[in-house]
């Protein structure tokens, strides 16, 4: 595929999706989605932080064992 070809394929691409986004955004049932998407965004995020703090937790703890190891 040459340099223009994937140029013009990308500019299509953008514009379908843009016209998507805009009758979701437009559309009635377009609110409902919007508060689907915003629901499971802050699943997504509540879930990271959940993921996060554990991984945290088990990295200090390691970082713990292996001082005291090193001090031993």
């Amino acid at each position: 595929m040459t340099k223009e070809t994937k140029i013009i394929a990308g500019v299509l691409a953008g514009a379908a999706l843009g016209a998507v986004v805009a009758l979701i955004i437009s559309t009635e049932k377009g609110e409902d989605l919007k508060h689907e998407v915003a629901d499971w965004l802050a699943d997504l995020v509540d879930s990271s932080k959940d993921k996060l703090s554990h991984v945290a937790e088990s990295v200090a703890d390691t970082v713990k064992d292996t001082v005291s190891k090193v001090k031993g």
